[in-house]
């Protein structure tokens, strides 16, 4: 591997389990960095939604590739994005989406296998092998490429058969040049147990309220744990609750323990 970051970021998915928090611009990366992050995710619906769209492929990849190389730009950790399903309808385009991420000098990518056409269901299982094949080309042998199976968080195929499903995707998946499994929407700590063994890539897990503690996720044998769009909305949730405060409750008690301005600017100087 000849790129150091890449390699720092890989040497990450073991014990204990990489805490990858989610940013969706370039201020947001700088705060988590500056937290102790050794390394940052993007958020997909976070960056989309801070440019002005949903989330769910609404945004083009030139947008997404712009986003990540300013998030990029003002960290020094390893940036892993997530490029929803490749931004392209054809293999082809896919290893196109990989290119220009690699060139951003971001060392990582989530890959998802819904399809946007089609909410709630999941591409075809060669039809997947084949992009992800293209990314593995796209990206070049350094960077990791995290596949997302959403057989759990999409509620697909019957409840116990789930598990079997994802672990097929899995080996397919890594036999197409996938370096690591996401599986959002989990949180059965029998069944995470179960995709740790059954898994022979990093098992990556998204976490928040409600989840087992990162802790126990670690024990469980959990290898990456994120927090999906988490930051985002909370963000957003304290926007709104001192929007409240300003408008109906003439209070400014919503932003009294915010970072201080010139904190933030000295982040991004």
């Amino acid at each position: 591997m000849t790129n150091p970051t890449a390699a720092r970021f890989r040497s990450l998915h073991a014990t204990p389990a990489l805490r990858l928090p989610n940013c969706w611009d370039a201020a947001s990366a700088a705060v988590i960095a500056a937290a102790g992050a050794p390394a940052i995710a993007t958020t997909s619906a976070g960056i989309a939604w801070s440019l002005g769209r949903p989330d769910g492929d609404a945004l083009d990849r030139d947008a997404a590739v712009d986003a990540i190389a300013r998030i990029v730009r003002v960290v020094d950790v390893p940036v892993t994005a997530d490029i929803e399903s490749g931004f392209g309808a054809t293999p082809k385009e896919v290893a196109a989406t990989l290119a220009a991420v690699a060139e951003t000098g971001a060392v990582g990518v989530n890959i998802e296998d819904t399809t946007a056409e089609a909410p709630g269901s999941l591409r075809e299982v060669a039809d997947q092998v084949e992009r992800l094949g293209a990314a593995r080309e796209g990206a070049g042998p350094d960077l990791f490429i995290n596949a997302r199976i959403d057989m759990y968080l999409a509620g697909i195929g019957e409840a116990s058969e789930r598990l079997d499903a994802t672990v097929a995707r899995a080996e397919a998946y890594a036999q197409a040049g996938a370096d690591g499994i996401f599986v959002p929407g989990v949180t059965d700590p029998v069944v995470i147990a179960a995709l740790v063994k059954a898994i022979r890539l990093p098992l990556n897990v998204m976490a928040g309220p409600g989840a087992l503690a990162p802790s126990e996720l670690e024990r469980l044998g959990v290898a990456r744990i994120s927090l999906g769009p988490g930051l985002a909305t909370a963000a957003y949730e304290v926007a709104r609750r001192a929007a409240i405060g300003l408008l109906e409750d003439d209070s400014y008690a919503a932003i009294a323990d915010g970072i201080g301005y010139g904190t933030m600017n000295d982040l991004l100087a």
